[in-house]
């Protein structure tokens, strides 16, 4: 599965069921390396997630790491403390952020 894949069907499950993200507002850039890297945004705004490719707006928490990676954690198989301690993952900005998100994906795997 592609990048973009990947966030199209993480958005789809978070808007069908918007559950984890009620009244949470929010924008995350992805800084992804590798084959299918990019800049991503990935906006949460009360009870709807989009993204964009590309960093339009400013972000609350950037996170840096491989689009292999990036897929992984994702679909649950990539725990994030271990990447951020073996520097597959780097965070910028408010950490707090950085662990809504881990909440936020920990909801929607599948």
């Amino acid at each position: 599965m592609s990048v973009e894949q990947t966030l199209t069907a993480l958005a789809e499950k978070i808007n069908a069921n918007p559950h984890a993200i009620n009244g949470f507002h929010a924008v995350y850039h992805f800084l992804l390396s590798g084959e299918d890297g990019g800049n991503y945004q990935v906006i949460f705004a009360g009870d709807h997630a989009t993204y964009l490719k590309g960093t339009p707006d400013e972000a609350k928490c950037l996170l840096e790491l491989s689009d292999a990676n990036f897929i992984k954690l994702v679909e649950g198989n990539l725990n994030p403390t271990a990447a951020f301690m073996m520097g597959k993952l780097k965070v910028k900005g408010d950490l707090g952020y950085s662990l809504k998100l881990q909440t936020i994906l920990n909801a929607y795997q599948s």
